[in-house]
């Protein structure tokens, strides 16, 4: 879930091994050699809400968060029911940095949340259910294939 994010664009490449769309309300991706199909947030509204209230994932399911720009970005798990992975990806594809979000207690105030962020520019940010990365075995520089150029021209 986007907490909030910081300004500050830069120039993006195409992604390596882009992968296509399957409808516009999700995508196939290439995540650590895995097929994943994942629900879009490309608007304000659709990046606030992101899995609040998501009781489940199907296996390989999950959402790319897409950004116009690239910029530090901060996820907390707001009224979230299940633990969720996080990947943030550069401009260009490449993780940036990965966590585990713990499920909270409900009713939790959000400035009492923890902070997920991103340390460096995001421009699109992944969440998996919880555990997934312990098998992709991610690193920082990986790549992941998405469809960077409609996820950018998607995003508001």
């Amino acid at each position: 879930m986007l907490l909030g994010l910081v300004g500050a664009g830069i120039g993006c490449d195409r992604g390596p091994a882009a992968a296509v769309a399957v409808a516009p309300d999700t995508v196939e991706a290439t995540i650590g050699g895995r097929s994943f199909t994942l629900q879009t947030a490309v608007t304000e509204e659709q990046r606030y809400r992101g899995l609040s209230g998501v009781a489940s994932l199907p296996p390989g399911g999950g959402m790319v968060f897409a950004f116009p720009d690239a910029a530090p970005r901060a996820f907390v798990m707001r009224d979230c029911l299940i633990p969720l992975d996080i990947v943030f990806l550069d401009p260009g594809g490449r993780v940036i940095r990965t966590a585990h979000m713990p499920l909270e207690p409900a009713g939790t105030p959000e400035r009492s949340l923890p902070r997920y962020e991103s340390g460096y520019p995001s421009q699109f940010v992944i969440e998996l259910a919880g555990g997934t990365l312990e098998t992709l075995r991610l690193v920082a520089g990986d790549a992941v294939g998405l469809p960077y150029e409609a996820l950018r021209a998607a995003a508001e």
